[in-house]
């Protein structure tokens, strides 16, 4: 008998987090090895509940060049009814519009258009971005259907690093702007079941270079246009996408960890400095916290001349990550690919590859998390190019910072800081969390600390990961019971004092 289940993303608390014991970790994939037995096992292939499958998928990304640049984007699939009845709805994520701006949604099924329409009422709040597509006709079982969504995005008014335009280049980040089909709303209904492959074409100006998810499988010139083919596994993790009018220089080195920027002008002056730096802390990242992408080789460093600060939507000099490397503004280039600030911005991008798209925060970790574990990984890069020094200077800057936030605020435990909090309580947040992974290299040693979250990386990816799974990961390589740290470091105000005492300087004092 075929079993699946419908699962939701990772919802525990922070203070559930704290009371977990070490085994959770692992508990995560007992279910996957449960399932999985009962599957192999199983002889028959009977449906539990409604649902269907995807047996073909493809998507398209077309760049329009404009003074207001758009991407057309399309999702066809084929779909069979796979499950227990009858279905007469089909429910689908949708870019949110003040993310993206998607307009011009367009649907049609086995070529007659339909109209999506919103969820009922009671549930909007918990699938804000869910659409509802009615069908003109029941889809009865084992019935085969054509599906095409289609719509276009426009640089939207909120700008993120998801998703930016300008008259030259593009990107699309690591997730959001593709339609997701939904399981019928029944509690046994899976999410529907995916091709093993997906090709995905883009098509732009033929003066542009492309990078892309998944494996290159071919390009096509069409007229003043190219059209280039990637083919992305089920294994791989969600579809990207950036291109440009860019000019290249590469590192001289060839093979793993060569460097390649992408700019919309030639670079001027030597790049070898600048790319070891990029270079080294693109390995060092390999290393400690496992592979990103068999298919990128090293990482691209691409100009996104509109590009903001991702935290507080500023103009200036930006950096931000999508897989496979970096996007930096134009504001960040101007200040020279071997000024410090240029180095650290491309750095804190590359690590947020690993820790913000290989996994996933969870919401009430978005900031511990989603920025502590980047910028700890900043740290951990200055260490092995700078040895402890650079680590220990790394760490007192972080407790000046912290320091100076808390005179500007009332601080909020880093267990419940959110990337929303006023900027002035953020930043004090911002300067604790790497911080609180120090303090844990510091109780249970370097070796567990990365080992442990070079396991998460590698067999959690492309989930949602939170407080609890960093604990139980961390116990099980140490053997040390961490509920007492985690409460005092997440909880209590303040830096420990045995910690600041350990790294400020001897000729300064905290307030």
């Amino acid at each position: 008998m075929h079993i699946a289940f419908r699962t939701s993303p990772n919802a525990i608390c922070p203070l559930e987090s704290l009371i977990l014991s070490r085994a959770a970790f692992h508990s995560r994939l007992a279910p996957l090895a449960a399932i999985a037995t009962l599957i192999c096992s199983a002889a028959c292939t009977v449906p539990l509940a409604p649902g269907y499958a995807i047996s073909k998928e493809s998507r398209e990304i077309e760049f329009v060049s404009s003074t207001t640049p758009e991407l057309k984007i399309r999702g066809q699939f084929t779909l069979v009814n796979s499950g227990t009845s009858k279905l007469n709805f089909i429910d689908v994520v949708v870019p949110a519009e003040k993310a993206f701006g998607m307009n011009d949604l367009h649907v049609e099924m086995n070529g007659h258009d339909l109209s999506a329409v919103p969820l009922p009422t009671e549930l909007q709040y918990d699938h804000p971005h869910t659409l509802r597509i009615p069908l003109e006709s029941t889809w009865e079982q084992k019935q085969k259907r054509e599906l095409l969504i289609e719509y276009v995005l426009r640089s939207p008014d909120d700008s993120s690093s998801q998703i930016t335009l300008s008259p030259r280049t593009f990107s699309l980040g690591f997730g959001g702007w593709f339609a997701v089909l939904q399981p019928p709303d029944h509690a046994l209904s899976p999410f529907p079941k995916r091709p093993d492959k997906t090709l995905v074409t883009i098509r732009t100006p033929a003066n542009f270079l492309v990078l892309s998810r998944g494996t290159k499988v071919g390009a096509k010139k069409l007229g003043d246009e190219i059209e280039t083919r990637y083919m992305v596994r089920m294994k791989d993790l969600s579809p990207f996408a950036v291109g440009g009018q860019y000019v290249e220089a590469s590192s001289s080195r060839s093979g793993n960890g060569s460097v390649a920027f992408w700019t919309l002008e030639p670079l001027k002056g030597d790049t070898a400095a600048s790319a070891q730096r990029i270079e080294s802390a693109w390995n060092v990242m390999q290393n400690d916290f496992g592979p990103l992408d068999k298919n990128i080789k090293g990482p691209h460093v691409a100009e996104s001349p509109e590009l903001r600060n991702h935290l507080t939507g500023e103009a200036g000099p930006a950096a931000a990550a999508f897989p496979g490397g970096a996007l930096l503004s134009s504001a960040a280039l101007a200040l020279g690919i071997n000024n410090e600030e240029f180095l650290d911005k491309v750095t804190h991008a590359i690590a947020h590859d690993w820790f913000g798209q290989q996994i996933y925060p969870a919401p009430f970790a978005a900031l511990g998390l989603g920025e502590g574990l980047p910028e700890y990984a900043t740290i951990v890069i200055d260490e092995a190019s700078k040895g402890e020094a650079g680590r220990r200077r790394r760490i007192t800057d972080y407790l000046r910072a912290y320091d100076e936030a808390s005179k500007k605020a009332v601080e909020i435990s880093l267990g419940t800081a959110k990337l929303t909090d006023p900027p002035e309580q953020r930043a004090i947040s911002l300067a604790k969390a790497p911080l609180f992974f120090i303090a844990l290299e510091d109780q249970c040693g370097e070796a567990p600390v990365r080992a442990a979250l070079k396991r998460i990386v590698t067999l959690l990816r492309g989930q949602q990961v939170g407080y609890n799974e960093v604990r139980s990961a961390i116990e099980q390589e140490s053997g040390k019971d961490l509920a007492e740290f985690f409460r005092r470091w997440l909880y209590e105000l303040g830096i420990p004092k045995d910690f600041s005492a350990k790294y400020q300087p001897a000729n300064e004092s905290r307030p």
